[in-house]
């Protein structure tokens, strides 16, 4: 009996597996011959009419929050400092005391200044008796017409010399009051920059700083624009578009680094006389109120100035806009429900939406959700209509509990 090879035996076994694989795959291509292929169903995508209507167009800047007032407080007369009399970052009243410098020094030179007004005030006494004499005398005719003229010359020096010693008191009076160092304005005090025991100078510009006071309400917002911006907003104002914030105040909206939009209203109130010519801007200032201390000087703002009059404007949501290198486009509905591809040429945000500037009429639908479904222009699309400014609302739900989504 003849022995088989056991390495023929297997390519036999795998020769008569690959046969039959073959020819199932053959029949089954057989069974299917002839039949359609399946084509799957359109997206489903959300479609929003192009929105149309009048709006007043906003510029954005970047600026900084300013006190409207910022005073340095410097002692005014000097000696060593002896206590300090409020909490540091605490809110003041004007007037109220924040330093006492010691005053014992000055108390003395008060209480020797009153002495001088009164020392001078006898002697108005005595020049005024000895000039009723002399009148007496020369009346009798015991005395010289001359004496009279010597005793009224001596009084009336007397007098200036109490007025000379009361400005002196005075002066004296008001050193001893600036031993309180007291708040310039109502705002908030900074930290204090002396401590007690140390000597504190008066007299500019080697005054020693002891603190300073910013007011909080209302606050400033300084920023910039350019020359562009400049030169439009001049010729709106030449063509009665929109009048010039010298001259009006002209609204404002501001919105800090931890907001969102720009919920705060204030207005214009300084336009700077000239553009610097090193950066090629000019530098304006707005107002807001800050009854609830939300704004703090220093603090980065979104700034929205009023930049047109009204106009009328197409918009759709940023949700529609796609970016193909350097170009804006968005996916028009046409025919048959086809998507088609339509550049466009974007503006500002108004309300929350897009303006297109250029691309689109207020006839057009945009794809507003689902973009990322259309691969290609011309490919079919279920659309569900939406509110422009509900991009992401769900086609309303199938009659019957338990439904699915309704198709469009």
């Amino acid at each position: 009996m003849q022995r088989t090879n056991p390495t023929t035996v297997a390519l036999r076994v795998r020769t008569a597996v690959l046969a039959a694989a073959l020819a199932l795959i053959l029949a089954g291509c057989a069974k299917t011959s002839g039949a359609p292929a399946h084509m799957p169903p359109p997206p489903a995508v959300n479609v929003a009419g192009v929105v149309e209507k009048s709006i007043t167009l906003w510029d954005e800047f970047t600026g900084r929050i300013e006190a409207v007032d910022k005073v340095e407080v410097r002692p005014r007369v000097t000696g060593y400092l002896e206590k300090i009399q409020f909490e540091e970052g605490r809110e003041v009243k004007k007037g109220d005391v924040l330093f006492i410098i010691d005053d014992r020094e000055y108390r003395a030179a008060f209480a020797r200044a009153q002495a001088d007004v009164e020392r001078a005030q006898s002697r108005v006494t005595l020049a005024q008796r000895q000039l009723e004499r002399a009148r007496q005398l020369a009346a009798a005719k015991l005395g010289a017409a001359i004496d009279v003229d010597t005793r009224e010359d001596e009084l009336a020096q007397a007098r200036a010399d109490v007025k000379a010693m009361q400005a002196a008191a005075d002066q004296a009076r008001l050193n001893l009051d600036f031993t309180r160092v007291t708040a310039p304005i109502d705002g908030r005090v900074g930290k204090a920059q002396v401590t007690p025991g140390n000597l504190v100078t008066s007299g500019m510009p080697t005054a020693t700083l002891l603190t300073t006071v910013v007011s909080l309400d209302p606050v400033y917002v300084s920023f910039e624009g350019d020359e562009q911006t400049y030169l439009r907003y001049q010729g709106l104002a030449r063509s009665g578009e929109r009048q010039s914030s010298r001259e009006v105040r002209n609204p404002v909206r501001m919105g800090l680094a931890d907001e969102d939009g720009f919920p705060h209203e204030g207005v214009m109130n300084f336009v700077d006389n000239e553009l610097d010519a090193n950066t090629g801007t000019i530098r304006a200032r707005a107002v807001f109120d800050n009854k609830e201390r939300l704004f703090t000087p220093g603090l980065f703002a979104r700034i929205k100035l009023l930049g047109s009059g009204t106009q009328k404007a197409t918009l759709i949501h940023d949700r529609a806009i796609l970016t193909d290198q350097d170009r804006k486009f968005v996916w028009v509905l046409g025919p048959e429900n086809k998507a088609l591809r339509r550049d466009i040429k974007i503006g500002p945000q108004v309300d929350g939406l897009r303006v297109v500037t250029d691309g689109l009429t207020a006839n057009d639908s945009v794809i507003v959700n689902g973009v990322q479904k259309v691969f290609f222009p011309g490919a079919p699309v279920a659309p569900n209509v939406v509110p422009m400014d509900q991009p992401e609302l769900p086609p309303p739900a199938a009659a019957g509990a338990g439904q699915g989504v309704a198709a469009h």
